[in-house]
């Protein structure tokens, strides 16, 4: 670390303490997309790991900050309700939606309406069919490769990050292949707040993804009308449990598996390059041992985060860590805080690429609400960076990220980058 680096964080730590307590609020976008969260949740975990901010631009809410309180919370579904949304919704997005039809998706229901909405798509990313994927991905990802530009910058995030997910998601709901990049772009309208991102407004923002429904209603139409397939609309057209489902709840459903199946494993890929990046001896041990490739995903699905947390609603008073949490309350699992919780993680901070217990992080969740296409995500990355290793000696960070402005999405807007050379 520079001279430079180390005051910058001692007057972050320097500014964090000069807070009082219980105005701490970790909520803020602008600390994630300035990449300065670190120290307000180091601050928690030490002084109020189950901590209450009772004002911000989110309302009132619980902080859960350290692993093993998270666990605690995500694995009791009966107390920690998702009936209400999994996400810390600002003050300002709930106005603009007030009146408006509430869109539920099988993440945001608890069981057992959960499990038998969850079930009819998980076949999608079971085994057997990740086996039959994989060497698509495989042949997708090098071609992307082999067609990215040497010896001059270019945009990590949308030439690769971005083009391999919305292939495998295009895939995996048999979207129209040429127009696989629409669902990027969905994405980041439905996770973006008006003046960020592509957002521009929220009259734009409700047009566009009301254009996105509209595309996965006609989906729907085809394949209700056509026999049963193996992709995620036909199986939800099809199943007993989602056939008859109402339409709000299909187009939650459908937002559901657009942001997951994008944005958590485009961060990861991108969170890998700068990761490496900033620790080349980590970069050099990768390519001296390729087999260190899953061990490596591991750790940076860990150190990036790529959702940064999951919100419940408490169904009755618990007390949690000598914290009474109301009836009704707001709880945020920061699962980017209990991935740095020193107490189970051993050198949190740091980026270990072949640390003893890899997968030991909170970044797919824990209990009913498991991320559904984990074993998606980590094939993806693998496939990646081996592919990756054949064919370049270096990829270069040249500059600094920018960053999502999102106290949700944990990622990367663009990453500049360059490839010297080939093998």
């Amino acid at each position: 670390m520079s001279d430079g680096s180390i005051d910058i964080a001692q007057e972050a730590r320097r500014q964090v303490s000069d807070i009082p307590l219980g105005q701490l609020d970790p909520a803020q976008p602008e600390l994630f997309s300035g990449d300065a969260m670190w120290e307000h949740f180091a601050r928690l975990r030490r002084e109020d790991p189950v901590h209450f901010t009772a004002e911000s631009a989110h309302g009132p809410y619980w902080s859960i900050t350290k692993y093993n309180d998270i666990m605690a919370v995500d694995t009791n579904h009966q107390v920690f309700s998702s009936a209400d949304g999994i996400v810390l919704q600002s003050l300002e997005s709930k106005a603009e939606n007030a009146g408006r039809p509430s869109r539920p998706s099988f993440i945001s229901m608890d069981p057992p309406k959960h499990d038998v909405q969850r079930k009819a798509v998980s076949p999608a990313v079971a085994p057997a069919n990740l086996h039959l994927m994989a060497p698509v991905i495989r042949e997708r990802a090098g071609a992307i490769l082999d067609a990215l530009p040497i010896g001059e910058e270019f945009d990590w995030v949308d030439l690769v990050s971005k083009e391999l997910t919305a292939m495998t998601l295009a895939t995996l709901f048999d979207f129209p292949f040429e127009d696989r990049r629409k669902l990027t772009y969905w994405s980041d309208m439905m996770t973006n707040p008006p003046g960020h991102g592509v957002c521009e407004s929220w009259e734009q923002k409700r047009r566009e993804i009301g254009e996105c429904f509209d595309a996965f209603d006609g989906l729907w139409n085809q394949r209700i009308n056509a026999p049963p397939q193996s992709d995620m609309i036909s199986m939800l057209a099809h199943a007993e449990a989602t056939r008859d489902m109402d339409p709000h709840e299909y187009h939650g459903n459908v937002t559901l598996l657009i942001i997951g199946g994008n944005d958590t494993t485009r961060n990861t890929i991108s969170g890998s390059i700068y990761a490496l990046n900033k620790n080349p001896e980590q970069y050099a041990k990768l390519k001296a041992n390729p087999a260190l490739i899953p061990s490596m995903v591991s750790e940076t699905i860990r150190w990036q985060t790529p959702l940064a947390h999951m919100a419940r609603t408490a169904t009755e008073d618990f007390e949690l860590s000598g914290k009474l949490i109301r009836k009704g309350d707001r709880v945020v699992m920061w699962y980017v805080s209990g991935n740095r919780d020193d107490e189970v993680i051993a050198n949190p901070d740091s980026y270990i690429i072949d640390r003893e217990r890899p997968r030991n992080h909170l970044s797919f969740g824990f209990g009913v609400h498991r991320c559904v296409g984990n074993r998606l995500a980590e094939l993806q990355l693998t496939i990646i960076w081996e592919e990756i290793l054949k064919r370049f000696p270096s990829i270069e960070v040249v500059g600094e990220p920018l960053r999502t402005h999102s106290v949700f999405v944990k990622g990367y807007e663009t990453l500049p980058v360059i490839i010297h050379g080939r093998n």
